[in-house]
């Protein structure tokens, strides 16, 4: 084994030939006793230094390689470098230990799942009026599916998505403008109570919304004709004069009083005006002006669509209400489950108009036990059970026209869970235009009243507990609240006004 060249003895001078210049054997040097020998290291000697070199060589190749982990390339040109100075042979330097394998990185978290990115919506108050209604239009017209709303079940309207879509853009953009005219108690005085309570209740509700009730007129979208039809009939009216002309005549003058102080129904004939009016004689108030009649949108309980006042599509079917107690009108809402309804149909109530002498004269008078039909609820029946008890009792509840096509009679039904039967020709169901009421309701034909019994045990009971269902889902939306809340009978009629409204404007194709 040579030594590194750097311990090698130095060449050989002239003075000393080598001893390849002397053929023959080697000449021993003399020893010389006495004399020091570190002048020529023996070759143990020499073996024992390049092994300790070589090992203190590698322990610094190690240490470097260690110190440096981020830097692999560094580490191994610099156990390259120490390797080609230091080998021998070509035995390669001595390594410590191994180098430790690199640890498997843990595998990525799942991705979120991919959430829609929700549009901006646009600055509706700097939008015209018309310009706001056009971009409505549009955005119903494109509602995006709904896949789960817990407020909305689907089953109870035509089309959930637009209607959601419909009434976010209504709580948005909606401006209503409240004329101040109008002398009491025909104007803005509310009744509260009784069958005629809707017109009452939308009033007062209106006129406290701070969200859209607004005091520039140039900012609203629509305007509001606040008279209540039950006071104008307690106030014009002749008894027994069967004369209902001076209440449209009323009518009639207090709208051109507001054609010439405002510009604002000129400017659309009174298409973006409405009211609302729950008597049976709301529409004949309306006779006497013709634009009143044919341009005004009007929220009538008595929507017959026979007579050529009430418009489907653009005039909204309000649903009648009676509130007994105005100060709690949710007093006696709830029923009982379908188990414990053991009447089959239950009507109680004034015998008048066409259907209801024929609906006693096929079912009334305990005839049957099962169709308990009578024309007052007799003493000897109330005491064992009321009115109301009927209702929660039986599965159910028939609706029949008076002398006009409206009967509170169907928001009653909804108020105790009891399935309504609704029989009116020619009746325009409240607010159809959004509710699809063959999902909770029977309609029968006026025909059809002696076959009743066999229509209504028809019916599977799998399909009536399901409209069951439909009836508690759907009855929070025809409630009255003090404070008015999301999708209540506020707010569905508000929309259902709102919807006409935006349904009149005309946008590219």
């Amino acid at each position: 084994m040579r030594p590194p060249p750097h311990l090698t003895a130095p060449a050989p001078s002239a003075a000393a030939p080598s001893a390849a210049s002397h053929p023959g054997p080697p000449r021993r040097r003399p020893r010389h006793r006495g004399a020091t020998t570190t002048t020529m290291p023996s070759a143990c000697c020499c073996r024992a230094a390049a092994l300790a070199f070589l090992l203190a060589a590698g322990a610094a190749t190690a240490l470097l390689t260690f110190s440096l982990p981020s830097s692999t390339s560094a580490s191994a040109t610099t156990r390259t470098d120490f390797t080609g100075q230091l080998s021998v042979g070509n035995q390669p330097p001595p390594q410590l230990s191994a180098p430790r394998a690199p640890a498997t990185p843990p595998p990525p978290p799942p991705s979120p799942p991919a959430v829609r990115r929700r549009r901006r919506e646009p600055s509706y108050w700097r939008m015209a009026p018309e310009e706001a209604l056009r971009y409505a239009k549009k955005e119903i017209r494109d509602a995006e599916p709904v896949l789960d709303d817990p407020d909305l079940y689907a089953p109870l309207f035509k089309n959930v998505s637009q209607f959601k879509r419909s009434y976010e853009l209504m709580e948005r953009i909606l401006k209503v403008y409240i004329y101040k005219d109008g002398r009491r108690p025909i104007f803005h005085t509310p009744p509260l109570s009784g069958i005629y309570a809707s017109e009452g209740w939308f009033m007062k509700l209106l006129k406290e919304s701070r969200r859209h009730v607004v005091d520039d007129a140039t900012k609203a979208h629509l305007f509001y004709l606040p008279y209540s039809s039950q006071q104008l009939r307690l106030t014009r009216y002749v008894p027994d004069s069967h004369d209902l002309r001076p209440l449209s005549v009323y009518l009639r003058n207090f709208v051109r009083g507001l054609a010439i102080k405002y510009p604002f129904w000129n400017r659309t004939r009174g298409a973006d005006h409405f009211l609302v009016a729950c008597h049976d004689w709301g529409p004949y108030t309306t006779t006497a002006h013709r634009d009143l009649r044919k341009n005004t949108i009007k929220a009538l309980c008595n929507a017959d669509s026979s007579e050529g006042i009430f418009t489907p599509g653009k005039d909204v079917s309000l649903p009648e209400t009676t509130i007994r107690t105005p100060r709690r009108p949710l007093r006696y809402v709830g029923g009982l489950p379908v188990s414990r309804r053991g009447i089959l149909a239950f009507f109680a109530g004034n015998v008048h108009g066409r259907v209801r002498p024929e609906l006693l004269r096929h079912w009334g008078g305990g005839q049957d036990d099962e169709m308990r039909v009578y024309s007052l609820l007799p003493s000897r029946v109330s005491r064992r059970m009321s009115y109301i008890q009927h209702m929660k009792n039986s599965r159910f509840c028939l609706c029949p026209m008076g002398y006009e096509v409206n009967s509170p009679r169907i928001v009653e039904a909804l108020y105790y869970e009891c399935v309504p039967v609704i029989i009116a020709d020619n009746f325009v169901l409240p607010l159809s235009d959004v509710l699809d009421w063959s999902a909770f309701s029977v309609v029968v034909a006026e025909k059809d009243v002696p076959d009743l019994k066999r229509i209504l045990q028809g019916i599977p009971l799998r399909r009536y507990v399901k409209m069951h269902d439909c009836v508690k889902r759907l009855q929070r939306h025809f409630l009255w609240h003090a404070r008015p809340i999301k999708y209540d009978l506020f707010h569905m009629i508000l929309h259902s006004i709102w919807l006409s409204r935006v349904s009149q404007v005309e946008i590219e194709a």
